[in-house]
């Protein structure tokens, strides 16, 4: 087929890659405009850019497609079968959307209806769902609403962070749309040939379900602050949906800002207020139940092991976390 490709992130490349190794004709590839990265601040392509480069591919990066009938004309002057969008960044109005043979197919990172919006990844860790998964979805005006084509689950288990389940529903968003493009439903199948094509698991065009609707809202770096007076579960599931972005992080008593990479819900028996580490060990109170700090980073260092950061800044049993409230969060 002849598509576009519409992405930005890490997230969207192996979908890129699986379409380009699949034989597809990719006539245009359109992703975020390179930005001020790194200490100098020089522009930095974007990932998707980057990989299309490689490839070979022609890349499109218009600042805004709101109001831009130039960009219009030139996206529908491709001429394409579909577009397929995973993670751009942009809205795209309804003109584009109409303008493919097929229409324009996004690559969801959630279990649809569930986690419709900006963070699905994120969310359905902090959320404590037992599974997440990918949805090839025919885009539609609203905000991930449209027409579900085909779904596939993964697990979330107790160890899953935010970085293994991106990397996992990555690699299956990138299967999964070559198979949707394979054997395209119909555009208003009957009732049985919905079911035949289900029972089958081949693709199928449904409608989502009104029920199950939620939606997960664009991350701040303050989403990051731990509140100690959480659950041991609840802090720990933070950390692992919140790292590396937007990180979590707590305060000592005179404002220092401890970045935490990693923690586990610990077994103990001690009596102390939530926040108070109960031992020298970084085994922290909550509000039930505790939890032990496996990976932090003091200011102008990197992150590192609980040992290697307790040789260079001890924190003694009977330290307080989150006393403070810095005047600029990390």
């Amino acid at each position: 087929m002849r598509l576009v490709f519409m992405g930005t992130p890490d997230f969207a490349v192996p979908a890129l890659k699986a379409l380009h190794a699949a034989g597809h004709d990719i006539a245009a590839v359109y992703s975020q405009p390179p930005r001020p990265a790194g200490r100098g601040k020089a522009l930095r392509a974007s990932p998707v850019q980057q990989a299309a480069q490689e490839l070979g591919l022609p890349v499109r990066h218009p600042l805004s497609l709101r109001n831009n009938p130039d960009e219009w004309a030139a996206f529908a002057a491709l001429k394409a079968d579909a577009a397929i969008v995973a993670a751009y960044g942009l809205i795209l109005p309804q003109i584009m959307l109409d303008a493919p043979r097929l229409g324009c197919l996004n690559i969801h990172a959630s279990l649809l209806p569930r986690w419709r919006g900006a963070s699905p990844i994120q969310s359905a860790i902090l959320a404590g769902d037992t599974e997440s998964g990918v949805t090839i979805m025919q885009m539609e005006a609203g905000l991930d609403t449209g027409p579900m084509l085909l779904r596939e689950a993964v697990s979330i288990t107790e160890q899953t962070t935010a970085t293994t389940l991106h990397d996992a529903l990555s690699a299956l968003g990138g299967s999964m749309v070559l198979r949707v493009l394979q054997d395209f439903p119909a555009t208003h199948p009957t009732p049985a040939e919905t079911r035949d094509r289900l029972a089958a698991h081949r693709p199928a065009r449904q409608i989502q379900p009104e029920q199950g609707v939620t939606y997960a809202s664009r991350l701040m770096r303050e989403d990051g602050r731990i509140d100690w007076t959480q659950s041991a579960t609840a802090i720990d599931r933070q950390i692992r949906a919140l790292t590396p972005w937007p990180g979590t992080f707590t305060t000592l008593a005179d404002g220092t800002v401890i970045k935490v990479g990693g923690g586990v819900p610990a077994s103990a028996s001690h009596a102390a207020p939530a926040g108070t580490i109960i031992d020298d060990h970084l085994t922290v109170a909550c509000g039930s139940g505790f939890l032990r700090l496996t990976r932090l980073q003091r200011p102008g260092r990197g992150m590192m092991d609980a040992d290697a950061f307790l040789r260079g800044q001890p924190l003694r049993a009977g330290t307080c976390l989150g006393t403070s409230t810095p005047s600029n969060t990390p």
